[in-house]
């Protein structure tokens, strides 16, 4: 979406942005583990209206906002994720609880709805998620056959955004961590579910070799496993972070899909390969040096 931001709006969103990094690296410069760092900063991006996640969600086919969200250990290789809920203030925190309280990996709807009362996750009505931007987004669309929205402009727009948020960390006992938060794609059908609560297609952590975040057309994600994929590339293939991720990207173009990624691995090293105009994206290092950016 070169050129659709106004200066004031590229502010507020790269402000965003270094307000989760900020968040994430004070909990790691204080001795905190890489799932309290990865889980403090998606709660930021969900608790902010600009991402297409939590209180920015986009709305589906009945008008209504539905989230995933999910979270992966890379030192143990535990995870949990949640898909189709809508009144969990904060998708993440419910997919760590599954993660840490269940003996599942996924839960979904109404069940998923129930497990985080039952968990004391915060519950807020429908009405907490409404936005009227969005609103007018699904109104807009809801009509149009094929049509639907990611984030904030026409699918069917090459300068399209996709708005999942999601966060890697490696923290000082060599840990790493993931997750992902999504609201899905505006006027969604069917119950459609997208990779970012998928473990291997839009989150995956494993201390031997990266963690990865994935935003995207989801489904191409799915058929690729592409955060997985990374891992194995790394793993059997002896590829750096960067030729993985890359390669992996690749792949999805390949099927004619769209998006990108966020991986860092065991030693630090960070990619963050995307194949469209423009990612919401930045990192922060041990030095505390700090990067933001939109565009190429």
């Amino acid at each position: 979406m070169a050129g659709a931001l106004t200066p004031e709006q590229e502010k507020a969103y790269l402000d965003k942005l270094s307000e989760a990094l900020q968040t994430g690296y004070t909990i790691l410069t204080n001795g905190g583990s890489s799932i309290d760092a990865v889980e403090a900063s998606v709660r930021i991006l969900e608790d902010s209206p600009l991402f297409n996640a939590g209180k920015g969600s986009v709305f589906n086919c009945e008008g209504k906002n539905e989230m995933d969200a999910s979270i992966m250990n890379g030192k143990n290789l535990k995870a949990g994720a949640i898909a189709a809920v809508h009144t969990i203030r904060n998708p993440v925190s419910c997919a760590r609880a599954v993660m840490e309280k269940s003996s599942h990996v996924l839960l979904a709807g109404d069940g998923a709805e129930k497990f985080a009362r039952e968990s004391g996750i915060e519950i807020v009505p429908p009405s907490y998620f409404y936005d009227e931007e969005r609103y007018q987004h699904w109104i807009a669309t809801k009509d149009l056959e094929g049509a639907s929205w990611a984030g904030d402009t026409y699918i069917t727009n090459p300068e399209k955004k996709l708005g999942t948020v999601g966060a890697v960390a490696l923290d000082s006992a060599g840990n790493l961590a993931a997750a992902t938060s999504t609201g899905g794609i505006n006027n969604k059908k069917f119950g459609r579910v997208g990779d970012s609560p998928i473990i291997g297609a839009g989150t995956y952590a494993d201390n031997k070799t990266c963690a990865v975040s994935c935003t995207g057309e989801g489904e191409y994600f799915i058929r690729q496993s592409t955060a997985y994929d990374i891992s194995a590339l790394m793993e059997y293939k002896g590829f750096s972070v960067s030729q993985a991720a890359t390669e992996a990207i690749k792949k999805v173009a390949q099927l004619g899909g769209e998006g990108g990624l966020i991986a860092i691995d065991n030693q630090g090293t960070i990619s963050v390969p995307f194949n469209t105009s423009s990612m919401f994206r930045g990192w922060i290092d041990s030095k505390g040096e700090k990067f933001t950016g939109i565009f190429r």
